[in-house]
């Protein structure tokens, strides 16, 4: 499917659940109303015409994303497969879609499924494809839908035997493309040695009637994001392994498909991948796909040292522009119970908490004319279900009643807590409704 940056976010399937007043962050409504229509309900988060807590997305900081992502790509003759499940949410595909993503990246058979239903024509699944019912789901699929290219992972020489099974079981017709997974010790999934991975893309070609060896696949993201020196040679030695097997498994004529994958790259070491996985040396076409995901909505704090690291690195790429948060959570402050403590409502059932959210934004219905910059000494200690423990200074100015807006880290443990969350302009007029799938 395509459609133009312009109709991006704004383009809801017709069968999409409409807002309902059972839908968290939604106010109460006399009847459903369509996606399409939220705009003309011409709601304001500072009129207070939500309920909070509300999550919400600045649109402005989304576009800026992901057109800086694109001028990246660009830039590092790369291309990207944006990681899905950072937000589940279709609306957002389609910005990164319109933006030029190759494909969009998913997990799970269930994550599949929705990027299927959504009309995506190229997934690749980050993932081992393990299990007999995902296995006969996602080949089904792929036999009634035979425009969908899709590829996933094998670290395991019995899983490529599984998957060659299957595919022939089902007679689809078709080989089922898949990459060779290189891990790392401690990691998480993954061959642990080039010569396992080797050993894994030899069965995968032993097997060429039913699967087609794609490519070559890591994924750094679980290694520290701060850029450490130490971090940045166990990235570096985890890409110089896989150019060694993609190298290895090309001189040995074992990948089946006309163009070469070599993918890895999450939110952190996205430049760092382009640039060695670059320099592979193949008989054949290569395509260098990142997988970055949290850059579209970027956040408040993880992210933040990831960007700064990168700046470090490469202070010309720096320079290009910034990533801006865009994803924030807005609540009330609750009660003022103790000098220096306020209890703001919302908690863990509403943001992620690796780290906790950062008082941001303050607005006080009635006195100011936009949001305000929270004085300095303003601190989450603490979140329960559904409350913020804020420490304060003693002469903080926040009162019962006022709003608060927090900036998070790590922006896929806020998307799985919301069914809807509201795009906004930069005055907080909603200027549309994005639904997740997890």
């Amino acid at each position: 499917m395509s459609m133009s940056d312009d109709q991006a976010l704004h383009s809801p399937r017709a069968w999409e659940a409409p807002l309902t007043s059972l839908d968290k962050g939604v106010p109460t409504l006399a009847e459903p109303i369509a996606l399409k229509d939220v705009a003309a309900q011409r709601w304001n988060l500072l009129a207070e015409d939500l309920p909070l807590p509300a999550a919400i997305l600045r649109e402005s900081a989304l576009r800026n994303n992901s057109g800086w992502m694109r001028g990246f790509l660009e830039g590092a003759d790369a291309d990207i497969a944006p990681h899905g499940k950072t937000s589940m949410a279709p609306a957002l595909f389609d910005l990164q879609i319109a933006d030029g993503a190759w494909a969009i990246t998913v997990s799970t058979p269930q994550h599949f499924a929705v990027a299927c239903a959504f009309g995506y024509r190229r997934i690749f699944m980050a993932n081992q494809l393990i299990g007999r019912r995902n296995i006969r789901d996602v080949l089904g699929a792929l036999k009634t839908s035979p425009e969908v290219e899709f590829f996933c992972l094998i670290d395991d020489i019995d899983n490529a035997a599984a998957l060659a099974a299957s595919v022939r079981e089902c007679g689809s017709g078709r080989r089922l493309n898949v990459l060779v997974e290189l891990g790392y010790h401690g990691g998480r999934t993954g061959c642990r040695t080039a010569e396992a991975a080797l050993t894994a893309a030899r069965a995968v070609a032993a097997e060429a009637d039913a699967l087609c060896l794609a490519g070559i696949e890591g994924f750094e993201g679980l290694l520290y994001n701060d850029g450490a020196p130490e971090v940045v040679a166990q990235v570096n030695a985890l890409l110089d392994g896989m150019v060694s097997v993609a190298e290895g498994a090309d001189t040995e004529g074992l990948f089946g498909s006309d163009e070469v994958l070599l993918s890895a790259g999450g939110s952190a070491y996205y430049d760092i991948v382009a640039n060695r996985l670059a320099e592979t040396r193949l008989t054949r076409p290569k395509r260098v796909l990142i997988r970055s995901g949290c850059y579209i909505t970027h956040d408040s704090y993880m992210y933040v040292r990831a960007r700064a690291a990168l700046a470090r690195r490469d202070p010309a790429l720096a320079a290009t522009g910034g990533l801006q948060a865009a994803l924030e959570v807005w609540a009330y402050v609750q009660s003022r119970p103790e000098r220096e403590k306020a209890i703001v409502a919302f908690g863990k059932r509403d943001a992620s908490h690796d780290d906790p959210p950062l008082a941001l934004k303050w607005f006080r219905p009635g006195l100011h004319a936009e949001p305000q910059a929270v004085p300095a000494g303003h601190e989450v200690v603490r979140l329960n279900d559904q409350h913020c423990h804020l420490r304060v200074p003693v002469d903080s100015p926040l009162r019962t009643g006022d709003m608060l807006g927090f900036g998070i880290s790590h922006p896929c443990l806020t998307f799985d807590k919301w069914r809807v969350m509201h795009l906004v302009d930069d005055g907080y007029r909603v200027t549309g409704s994005i639904r997740t799938y997890f």
